[in-house]
C-alpha cells in the first residue's frame, strides 16, 4: 500500500458494521449522516437469519450452498430457504444503498466474515465445523474470494463514485490459530491451524479484494490479535479494539502504522455502561463521562500514540470507530456512539 495515498480523509470515523433495528434505509441515513467521511453498509441482525454478518457472508459464497439448521449454518447440496433469504436481504440493502448514495464520491466500507471465522462457524454437511476439514477450509476461502469479487463489482456499479474498502470480520481468527474452537459437543477443541495455512487462505481473499479495486481491511476485536499474520496477508487496514490491545500488539501496531497501514481504532464503547441503559429503552442514557466524552476518548488515542512513539501527523491514518458492532444497543445509543466517534476524529485531526 502506498502511504502517500490515504484510505480516508483525515478526521474520518465509521461503524464496525452491525446496527440496531430492521429499517435498512434508516440505518443508511445514520451511517452516512454520522460518518460522512467514511460511511458504511450496515448489517441489521434484528431482521433474523441471513441478516447478520455470517448469514450475509454465507449467502455470498460462490458455488457453495448453505441452509440454517438448529446447530447453525450448514453446507448443503442446493440453496436452502435461509440462503435465498440472505441473498434477498442483501439485494434489498444494496438497492437502498444505491438510492441513498446516488452522487456520492468518497470511501465506502463494506463488510463480510473472513474465511477463518466462516470455517469456525459453518458446519459440514454431516455435522462438525468446516474448520475440522482442510479441504472444506480451502473451498470456503475460494468461494468467499469469488463471491466477494462479484459483490464488490456489483457495489462499484451501483455507487460508481465510491472508493471501496472491504472489511473482513475475523473475530475467530485467534481461536483458530490457538486451537480454541470447540467441537459441537463442547468437550474438546479443534486442532490449531498453522499460521502458514491460515495465511494462504487470508491471502487468497485479500488478493481477490485488491483485484476488485477494493482496499482489504481486517476487523478482529478479540484478544491477542495476530497482527503480523494479517500484515503478511497484504491487508491495507486493521480494525481493532483499542481498549484490549496488549503491549506486544501495540508494538506490531506501531510497525504497521509506520508502514502506512490504515488503522480503524475502536475507542468508543459499543454498548451502554450499565443495565439501566437497556437497548429496548428509547429514553436510555447515553455516553456518560469519563471515557465517553470527546476529551476522554481522544485522550485514550493520544495515550496509545505516545506509547507507540509515533508523530502526530500519523494520526491522519486513524479512523475512529466503536469497539465492536452496535446491534445490541438502542438506536439512540448507536447514533450517539457514532456521533462521538465523529467528534473525536475531528479533534484528533485538528491536533495532527
Amino acid at each position: 500500500m502506498n502511504a502517500d495515498l490515504p484510505l480516508w480523509p483525515a478526521g474520518a470515523s465509521t461503524g464496525v458494521g452491525s446496527m440496531p433495528g430492521v429499517d435498512a434505509a434508516e440505518a443508511l441515513r445514520t451511517a452516512f449522516g454520522e460518518c460522512p467521511a467514511l460511511p458504511f453498509l450496515p448489517e441489521l441482525p434484528a431482521r433474523g437469519p441471513g441478516a447478520d454478518v455470517i448469514g450475509r457472508s454465507a449467502g455470498l459464497l460462490a458455488g457453495l450452498h448453505v441452509d440454517l439448521q438448529p446447530a447453525g449454518w450448514r453446507l448443503v447440496d442446493r440453496p436452502g430457504l435461509e440462503e435465498r433469504r440472505a441473498r434477498s436481504l442483501l439485494a434489498r440493502d444494496l438497492d437502498a444503498l444505491e438510492e441513498h448514495a446516488e452522487g456520492y464520491t468518497g470511501p465506502l466500507k463494506l463488510a463480510a466474515a473472513g474465511p477463518w471465522t466462516l470455517a469456525a462457524t459453518i458446519e459440514l454437511p454431516r455435522g462438525g465445523r468446516a474448520l475440522s476439514d482442510p479441504g472444506a477450509c480451502r473451498d470456503l476461502a475460494s468461494a468467499l474470494a469469488e463471491g466477494l469479487a462479484a459483490h464488490l463489482a456489483d457495489v462499484a456499479r451501483r455507487v460508481p463514485g465510491a472508493a471501496l474498502l472491504m472489511q473482513l470480520d475475523e473475530p475467530a481468527l485467534t481461536a483458530v490459530l490457538r486451537g480454541r474452537v470447540p467441537t459441537p459437543s463442547g468437550f474438546r477443541t479443534l486442532r490449531a491451524v498453522h499460521p502458514p495455512v491460515a495465511l494462504d487462505a487470508l491471502r487468497s481473499v485479500v488478493a481477490a479484494c485488491i483485484d476488485a479495486a477494493a482496499v482489504p481491511v481486517v476487523h478482529c476485536c478479540g484478544d491477542a490479535v495476530p497482527i503480523e499474520v494479517l500484515l503478511a496477508a497484504g491487508v491495507g487496514g486493521l480494525s481493532l479494539d483499542l481498549t484490549r490491545l496488549t503491549a506486544g500488539e501495540e508494538e506490531a501496531l506501531g510497525a504497521a502504522a509506520e508502514a502506512g497501514v490504515g488503522l480503524l481504532l475502536g475507542a468508543v464503547a459499543s454498548l451502554p455502561e450499565s443495565a439501566s441503559d437497556a437497548p429496548e429503552r428509547s429514553d436510555a442514557p447515553v455516553l456518560s463521562a469519563p471515557a465517553r466524552t470527546v476529551e476522554g476518548v481522544a485522550g485514550q488515542v493520544r495515550a496509545l500514540w505516545r506509547r507507540l512513539g509515533l508523530p502526530a501527523e500519523h494520526l491522519r491514518q486513524v479512523a475512529v470507530t466503536p469497539t465492536c458492532g452496535l446491534a445490541g444497543a438502542s438506536p439512540q445509543y448507536a447514533r450517539a456512539a457514532l456521533a462521538l466517534c465523529r467528534e473525536v476524529a475531528h479533534r484528533l485531526a485538528e491536533e495532527s
